[in-house]
């Protein structure tokens, strides 16, 4: 009894420094992408006063474009600039927007929610496809069953999510009529979602798959698992309670950094369909120069998803303390 409350006691220290450590780990990346999201203003070219003061016939006013730099700080070395952008970001102030002049930190949260939802369902269709085809693939080891689960994951690798997309458009919108092609479902109409969370989740599904069945092998070839058989336990039970539990342990890391990437991926997605995310919101932000909008969304995105793969790290401590990751 002593000797596991000492082995508990050892374990909850590891964890409480590794937690530590990796936390210690985000500050100075969140420094660098602070730095490369503000340097976008003076990265783009024109000047983001003039540009912002110029009418729609192409002249603008000298003493109406030094009163937007005073009044946006814009005059001040970039130094200065950055830390007082540093320090209302540090807060949840990302600015207002140079367009609309609304908080950039409630639009990039309201866009946010958006591709969230639209992140969540794409999951679902990943896993869904993932897990079943991984350890069927898996088990049919060298078969033709395999051979045609790993042709479907090839393909969903390499298919580019614009070239989907449109086919899908063409398919279910323009022949069919099953589908709306673009545009955002109020309350409970999800049809507008079901186009773009697929070609989201199967480029996600195929990764994953490729995954489950690569641990479903090692794991199939554990000891542990022979010693299991050799008890009489039936081969379903093997597979659950042994091989399952344990081989779905890597993939946990797969799941977090494909939610990272199907938030960085959806900004394509969402342009071909419209889809009122963070991606378009980007996108329509460069367009139009609202440089403000584009610095908050691309550092609002970054945080989401150094914090999504910290989680997924400690998960996977929390599932095997005494291992070093």
């Amino acid at each position: 009894m002593k000797n596991k409350a000492l082995r508990l006691s050892r374990g909850t220290a590891m964890l409480k420094d590794y937690f530590i450590r990796r936390a210690l780990y985000l500050i100075p990346v969140l420094i660098f992408i602070s730095v490369m999201s503000f340097s976008l203003i003076y990265i783009a070219p024109g000047d983001p006063a003039e540009i912002m003061m110029t009418s729609p016939s192409g002249g603008y006013d000298e003493a109406a474009v030094e009163a937007f730099r005073i009044a946006h700080g814009l005059n001040q070395s970039f130094y200065i600039q950055y830390l007082n952008w540093l320090k209302d970001a540090a807060v949840g102030d990302f600015g207002y927007s140079y367009m609309s002049g609304q908080p950039v930190f409630e639009t990039v949260l309201n866009a946010f929610r958006n591709t969230l939802t639209l992140s969540i369902l794409a999951l679902a269709i990943a896993l869904v496809i993932a897990i079943p085809l991984g350890i069927v693939s898996a088990l049919k080891h060298n078969t033709v069953v395999d051979a045609a689960c790993r042709l479907g994951a090839l393909i969903g690798v390499s298919m580019p999510n614009f070239w989907q997309a449109y086919l899908m458009i063409i398919l279910f919108s323009v022949i069919l009529h099953w589908l709306p092609a673009s545009g955002f479902g109020h309350g409970t109409d999800v049809s507008y979602m079901i186009m773009p969370a697929i070609v989201l989740g199967t480029g996600s599904a195929a990764v994953m798959m490729r995954m489950v069945r690569s641990s479903m092998l090692d794991v199939m070839g554990k000891e542990y698992i022979q010693t299991a058989r050799g008890k009489g336990l039936s081969e379903k039970i093997v597979i659950i309670r042994h091989a399952l539990k344990n081989a779905l342990v890597p993939v946990v890391t797969v799941v977090g950094l494909s939610t990272g990437f199907l938030l960085n991926g959806s900004v394509v997605v969402e342009t071909i369909f419209g889809w009122p995310g963070v991606g378009n919101l980007v996108v329509n932000s460069i367009l139009s120069q609202d440089y403000m909008m584009v610095q908050g969304s691309v550092l609002f995105v970054a945080i989401i998803f150094l914090l999504i793969n910290f989680f997924c790290r400690l998960s996977l401590r929390l599932g095997k303390p005494g291992d070093t990751l």
